[in-house]
């Protein structure tokens, strides 16, 4: 009877870890496909940069003549180095400024007690409800009433400033516990002390995130500089890369060339970065 008993379980062992196996195998399998269709245009794009152009049309997968001088009439034909500096220079001035001054009202709308905080924080919540597009013509105007159009200045300003940026690092201040800003305040350290010192080094996995958000924003921005900017030296990479599609035809494996090079440092920013941003996501997660 002992026997039958062990033999049973040794058979039910069995059977949980077949079942066990073949889901993991199941599951790995299904991601990988998902994961090679996800990557499939990537891939197109970066073979197509390889490409002559008449290949390009065609239903190969992998160039028949390899063509990687591509690359190099991308710089000849548009100022590609100066476009790919304004691209950076502007997003990254952006990310220092948003991580700034969403921080701080984060520390004003979590940290601080004040009458109608949370009314006004609502309030500024909701503007996450209103379209880029209605906002457009309102902020063109005060670009050209202060002066700012056609500058750096009119690209990153107006961008210094997110209403998500604030809600997501609210999040990772209210899990701070409050008794650091009591010792803070027993230690004589004022407000601005106590946010710099104490709070802003906890929130750093917020901090991070945010950055990491609003630089892959703004890197790959659009529409408003193509409604601000008019001077070619200050043109941001997709601007430039229009270059490629005009009346004259498009120059497809030129196009993919560009992009390869322009998503690059995308690519390198999320590969290092990776866990810091899957960490803040979690932490942020926590408190709602």
């Amino acid at each position: 009877m002992v026997e039958l008993h062990r033999a049973t379980a040794r058979a039910h062992r069995r059977e949980e870890w077949w079942f066990r196996t073949g889901r993991f195998i199941a599951s790995h399998a299904l991601l990988l496909v998902l994961a090679v269709t996800m990557m499939i245009p990537f891939l197109w794009m970066v073979f197509a940069s390889f490409k002559p152009l008449p290949e390009i049309e065609s239903l190969r997968f992998l160039p028949e003549k390899w063509q990687p001088e591509n690359y190099g009439q991308v710089f000849e034909q548009i100022r590609f180095a100066r476009y790919y500096f304004n691209s950076i220079f502007i997003a990254a001035w952006v990310t220092i400024l948003q991580t700034l001054t969403s921080a701080m009202a984060a520390f004003a709308f979590a940290r601080l007690r004040w009458p109608g905080r949370d009314t006004v924080f609502k309030l500024y919540l909701a503007t996450l409800m209103i379209p880029g597009v209605v906002t457009m013509i309102p902020n063109y105007t005060l670009m050209v009433k202060l002066g700012l159009l056609d500058s750096y200045a009119g690209l990153i300003v107006p961008a210094s400033f997110s209403a998500f940026g604030t809600f997501l690092l609210r999040q990772f201040m209210l899990g701070i516990p409050r008794a650091l800003d009591e010792a803070a305040a027993i230690d004589g350290a004022g407000h601005w002390r106590t946010f710099w010192e104490v709070i802003l080094p906890l929130a750093r996995p917020g901090l991070v995130t945010l950055a990491i958000f609003t630089f892959m924003g703004n890197y790959g921005s659009f529409f408003w500089p193509l409604v601000l900017i008019k001077s070619d030296a200050l043109r941001t990479l997709p601007i430039g890369m229009l270059y490629f599609d005009s009346v004259y035809g498009r120059q497809t494996n030129l196009i993919m060339a560009a992009s390869v090079m322009n998503i690059t440092p995308l690519i390198l920013l999320f590969v290092s970065t990776q866990k810091y941003l899957v960490k803040g996501i979690q932490l942020g997660a926590v408190k709602g």
